[in-house]
């Protein structure tokens, strides 16, 4: 036995450490404790946009982490220094400045149960999900826990006029009605278990108006971390019809009251001129008039 696997050794020789860094999909990047960079992997030079070599020896601050996910790293290394990996989402930069919502796993590399270095797996989350996203009809927005969008699909142009550019980097809440921010920010805070789906109505600006909007929420995990969350937004089909009963309402409202009253005026002008005995009817007339547009006022209100 020991012989055949020498030679299977001798003809296929194990890769080295080195290689198998490099061959995963995965950025992989090792730090010490005081967050120099120490490896770099190839996966990591294409998602970051640096080259191992200039990486090598920077604070991972520099060069992965952006000024909004700076208390979050030093809460990830109190955790690694209490013996705790950690996994979730985290907002990461890249060299042109792009900020990206990563996938990441920091485990903690420890001797004698001293922590001496740290180990970090991340994913692009809008390259992992973005098959998926960009072939829903729904717009699907990713956002963190400052509600600011990390990605958005192309249907965020197509249902509501927005580009993908000018949503990218900003609060999704500037999309939506100041009056619906309270409620947006409970939908995205609802805690009913792990991967559960949170459904809620509100209004987006659309080419200038406010419109209806259904937003179906979910998380993307449930760890302890900073979080991300999906919206798949559609236009609320409920609400928009009857928002148009409504607007048909106050037109016909605003008509009906218009012809009682040019009625009211004309049996006012009859009844300037009017015999004794008509009198009566044109005033019975007009009383129904008046209480017709009383209680169009008071029932059907615009």
């Amino acid at each position: 036995m020991q012989a055949g696997s020498m030679d299977t050794e001798a003809l296929f020789p194990l890769p080295s450490a080195d290689e198998l860094l490099h061959a995963l999909g995965h950025a992989v990047i090792a730090t010490d404790t005081r967050g120099t960079v120490l490896s770099w992997n190839s996966a990591a030079e294409q998602m970051y946009g640096w080259p191992a070599a200039d990486a090598v020896g920077r604070d991972i601050t520099d060069v992965t982490v952006p000024e909004l996910s700076r208390q979050a790293a030093a809460e990830i290394m109190t955790a690694l220094r209490e013996g705790r990996s950690w996994s979730g989402g985290f907002l990461v930069r890249n060299r042109s400045g792009e900020v990206l919502h990563a996938l990441v796993t920091d485990s903690g590399v420890y001797r004698d149960g001293e922590l001496i270095g740290i180990v970090g797996a991340s994913l692009n989350l809008g390259d992992a999900v973005r098959h998926l996203m960009e072939r829903s009809s729904d717009a699907a927005v990713l956002v963190d826990e400052q509600q600011v969008v990390s990605y958005a699909s192309p249907a965020v142009a197509n249902l509501f006029g927005w580009t993908v550019d000018e949503v990218i980097g900003r609060p999704l809440t500037d999309r939506i009605h100041p009056e619906d921010h309270q409620a947006f920010k409970e939908l995205l805070a609802a805690a009913d278990g792990p991967g559960a789906e949170r459904v809620g109505e509100l209004r987006v600006r659309t080419d200038g108006a406010w419109s209806w909007v259904e937003v179906a929420v979910s998380d993307v995990w449930a760890q302890r971390g900073p979080q991300a969350q999906v919206c798949n937004i559609r236009r609320s089909e409920r609400l928009a019809r009857l928002e148009e009963r409504e607007r048909i309402l106050e037109a016909v409202h605003s008509e009906v009251l218009q012809d009682l009253f040019a009625a009211a005026l004309e049996l006012d002008r009859a009844l300037a001129h009017a015999a004794p005995t008509s009198a009566v009817r044109i005033h019975a007339a007009r009383d129904a008039v008046g209480r017709a547009m009383g209680t169009l006022r008071e029932v059907v209100k615009p």
